[in-house]
């Protein structure tokens, strides 16, 4: 054997042992996506930077044999298009791609459009109340495409602005009549204010654990009552749907409401109104903003991030650390109305049955489809993803959304927060076509979430705009572990597990419910829980949680009917064992078998409630301010 041959297999073995080097990949709002991507020369936008790590695994390129690192700058990235990754995006467990902040900076990705252009405005403005008068600014509606933007958002500042609306407080007033034949409502003429044409005048009306918003047709002022109709086509879903319904005369008086949008009912600081069909926006800044210098932000996009795979092409092994996901829009209550029937999931159609009975169940009085609200950040058809010390703010629906085929996912150390509808959602929640009172159990077991940890997540201000969406809304989901969580300042219940309303075996069983600290819940509505489960899922264990602080809004159909833990229709096979509460205050209603409470009170233990909710490692995100 040469010497020379000796060395070459020295070299060869060096070389085959060698570190596998993940790819470095840069992102600078400074940027350009012409540049190579090196941290001297980053790339303009992440959506160029996944590009460059799809051909580099499209081409087998050993700079990816240990992963792609895609690192982001901070500022703001405003986006025109969601960032989408497909299944030629996948990573795997050897080679994830990891898409980062850079170390000790803050990247926000946006789905908004600055509002520019403020001036004063100047002489009187037809309908604005007087003490708005020579108070409000004025800009034009930012255009998107050649037209004018509509949005139902503001921020100022970071700041969520106020809809013009009245009244600016808890005092709302109550339906006077309820009338589902000819589809009208009497309200007191007070209760208008000044407005005297529907124009884009919206009811946002309360009733039991729900909130709609109902775009006004027509208003007749009959004295010290006005009679009130609505657009199609949640007219007719509001009239003939029965759960939840208005209540008149009921326990607490009849359904509370208020009124939005329109410029008469801009009278304060810190309101603001869209004049769409002259596309001017009036702002009244609050103490200390100052419009020529203040950032204003309307919402422009749905989604920003949408993760999209098949069941048998799926996106996998994609981390997503340190970044904010901001600004997103929602439209459809605008256009259509907003009708939900529980969770933040709006009814499509609903109406009662002549006579009950349904295949499931034998007692069943009606019917209803249901639409799932868009969130921010959409996954679907994915696993092995990763939410790592992200943040999502600024929100018209859903912060961060997992729909189906997706497994062995993990959301930790993140805060969402300011969040119109429902924080985070898991599983399925009935698809449009089947009704929502059906078991779902699909025949390719794929489609179900599973697996799933969301673990010391901060949550909070949810459900900001919708009053009966959740902090965490789960549907049928399997395997699903939400643990060591802080739920709080939400409108309705904390934590929601499960969907159907039937004791019939479907797709959901082990799932775990623990160490979660939910205070501050059902701040707007009641028939609500600090955690709330539906149907029958074997196996699964809420425990160790600590739920307290219950909210006292005065309009509540029933002041006496909340629950710290509430097992709803169906539930069965449930373990409710060592949770924390100021009293034990449960229902248990038509549940089916199987379920066990164990220990549950102020009785449980002062280490058990202590440790709850936030670990020691991620109590910082208490402190975190709110991001521009």
């Amino acid at each position: 054997m040469t010497r020379t041959f000796i060395l070459n297999l020295f070299a060869l073995s060096l070389l085959g042992a060698a570190p596998a080097h993940a790819a470095d990949i840069w992102v600078a709002p400074t940027g350009s996506d012409r540049n190579p991507g090196t941290a001297e020369k980053p790339l303009a936008t992440v959506a160029a930077a996944l590009r460059q790590v799809r051909d580099l695994r499209r081409l087998h390129d050993p700079a990816v044999e240990a992963g792609a690192h895609i690192w982001v700058r901070g500022g703001e990235y405003r986006l025109t298009e969601p960032l989408f990754l497909r299944p030629e995006d996948a990573g795997t467990a050897t080679s994830p791609t990891i898409i980062e902040a850079a170390p000790g900076e803050q990247p926000v990705l946006s789905g908004g459009v600055v509002v520019t252009g403020w001036q004063k405005a100047l002489g009187k403005i037809p309908g604005l109340p007087a003490a708005a008068q020579g108070q409000v600014w004025v800009a034009a509606a930012p255009l998107l495409s050649g037209r004018a933007l509509n949005f139902r958002q503001l921020w100022v500042n970071g700041r969520k602005a106020t809809r013009a609306r009245t009244p600016n407080n808890d005092n709302l007033p109550r339906l006077l009549t309820w009338d589902t034949d000819k589809r009208e409502t009497l309200v007191p003429t007070a209760a208008l204010a000044s407005v005297k044409q529907p124009g884009q005048l919206e009811m946002v009306l309360h009733q039991m654990w729900a909130v709609n918003v109902l775009r006004v047709k027509s208003l007749a002022v009959q004295g010290d009552k006005a009679r009130v109709t609505f657009q199609e086509p949640e007219s007719r879903i509001q009239f003939e749907h029965p759960w939840p319904r208005p209540i008149i005369n009921g326990k607490n008086g009849s359904s509370a409401f208020y009124f939005t949008n329109a410029i008469e009912l801009l009278d304060q600081p810190g309101e603001w109104f869209y004049d769409a069909p002259h596309g001017q926006v009036y702002y009244w800044p609050r103490a200390g903003e100052n419009l020529v210098t203040a950032q204003v932000i309307a919402p422009a996009l749905e989604t920003v991030i949408r993760v999209a795979g098949t069941l048998d092409q799926p996106v996998g092994y994609v981390q997503f650390k340190g970044l904010t996901f901001a600004y997103t829009t929602w439209l459809r209550p605008s256009e259509q109305g907003h009708v939900p029937l529980q969770a933040g999931m709006y009814l499509l159609d609903g109406y009662s049955l002549a006579k009950p009975g349904t295949p499931d169940k034998a007692g069943l009085e009606n019917q209803a489809w249901i639409g799932r609200p868009p969130a921010g950040v959409e996954m679907q058809n994915a696993h092995h993803t990763r939410f790592e010390r992200c943040q999502f703010l600024h929100m018209g629906a859903t912060a961060l959304d997992y729909q189906s085929g997706t497994h062995d996912d993990v959301i930790t150390g993140c805060t969402v927060r300011d969040v119109a509808v429902n924080g985070v959602q898991l599983g399925k929640f009935s698809d449009e076509s089947v009704e929502t009172h059906l078991p779902y159990n699909p025949k390719d077991e794929r489609e179900i979430c599973t697996n799933e940890l969301l673990e010391n997540n901060l949550v909070t201000d949810c459900g900001n705009e919708d009053w009966g969406a959740v902090g965490i809304a789960a549907g049928f989901v399997r395997g699903t572990t939400i643990r060591h969580n802080e739920v709080a300042q939400v409108p309705y219940t904390g934590i929601s597990l499960g969907w159907g309303w039937t004791k019939t075996t479907n797709a959901m069983r082990d799932n775990r419910v623990l160490a979660n600290y939910i205070h501050h819940y059902a701040q707007h509505t009641y028939d609500v829980a600090g955690v709330y489960t539906l149907s029958a899922q074997p196996g699964t264990v809420i425990s160790e949680n600590r739920v307290d602080e219950i909210g006292r809004a005065p309009y509540v159909h029933d002041p006496d009917h909340w629950f710290y833990l509430y097992l709803d229709e169906g539930s069965s096979n449930i373990t409710v064992q060592d949770n924390w509460c100021p009293a034990e205050k449960f229902l248990a209603n038509a549940n089916g078998p199987g379920n066990v409470w164990k220990n549950n009170g102020p009785m449980v233990s002062e280490a058990i409630k202590q440790a709850a909710g936030l670990e020691a490692g991620y109590q910082d995100l208490r402190k975190i301010s709110l991001q521009k």
